[in-house]
């Protein structure tokens, strides 16, 4: 238990974030989801630090959360926490990021892998990557930004045929759809994404990347800012809903789920 389930490394002015729960196919805890937060406060905190890559250790980028161990939390609070000293790590607060990071994704990326494979600003896709955001067939919702990301970058009717279905798709939809922006042979995913991080690092000039962040982030319309807010709140209903406890025991039990409508 006294292992990291995140871990961070340094390399010159670019920092490393790995995804470290391999034996679970990097399903996030509550203490996962604190301790990914905390890094991304790092990255955003030191003004030595200019790019960052978000990546996992193992097969698998993420099998997406835990939800025995995250949804009791939701359920009660309606809001996922974040630590003191923390950023919220799918970058939904409100607050500017000014930091570019670069996401390295493989094997399983399911719902909250997604999304936070969308909250980063480049995206690099292992061409076996299996992408899902299946929470609809758990009887709830992306609530971590894939209503709002998904549409904008990928367009309304590719979103659509993903977010309400929970299918599956691969890396090469992913890219024609724009979701990423570079697929290569398993196994290559980390080390293209640290060569654009050390690209922008050392050929960008700092002040000049962060005000681009913020240029490009003050053009996101205010209305889906605003829906950000309410995005955890309104998936407390759904989780409080027959369907949504349908939905985590057909999880717990590896079935198929019996859904009412209620």
């Amino acid at each position: 238990m006294s292992e990291t389930t995140i871990t961070t490394e340094r390399r010159g002015n670019v920092f490393l974030i790995g995804l470290n729960r391999p034996h679970k196919r990097n399903a996030f805890t509550l203490r996962m989801l604190d301790e990914l937060a905390l890094a991304v406060g790092e990255l955003e905190s030191d003004p030595d630090l200019w790019a960052g890559v978000l990546f996992a250790h193992g097969d698998h980028f993420t099998a997406g959360l835990d939800l025995g161990d995250v949804a009791p939390e939701l359920q009660a609070n309606g809001h996922l926490r974040t630590p003191e000293g923390g950023r919220q790590p799918w970058r939904l607060d409100g607050a500017p990021y000014t930091t570019p990071l670069v996401a390295a994704v493989g094997g399983w990326c399911l719902t909250i892998g997604i999304e936070l494979m969308l909250a980063s600003d480049i995206r690099v896709a292992a061409s076996d990557t299996r992408f899902m955001q299946l929470e609809v067939q758990r009887g709830i919702y992306p609530f971590c930004g894939a209503t709002l990301r998904m549409p904008r970058e990928a367009g309304w009717g590719n979103a659509m045929r993903w977010l309400l279905t929970g299918d599956e798709f691969d890396a090469a939809e992913a890219h024609r759809i724009g979701l990423v922006q570079e697929v290569v042979e398993p196994g290559h995913q980390l080390e293209r994404a640290i060569e654009l991080a050390e690209r922008i690092a050392t050929v960008a000039a700092p002040l000049g990347v962060r005000a681009t962040l913020a240029s490009a982030q003050a053009a996101i319309p205010f209305a889906e800012r605003e829906a950000a807010i309410g995005l955890q709140p309104a998936a407390l209903p759904l989780m409080r809903s027959d369907d949504g406890a349908e939905g985590l025991a057909s999880f717990v039990e590896r079935r198929a789920a019996r859904f009412a409508g209620r």
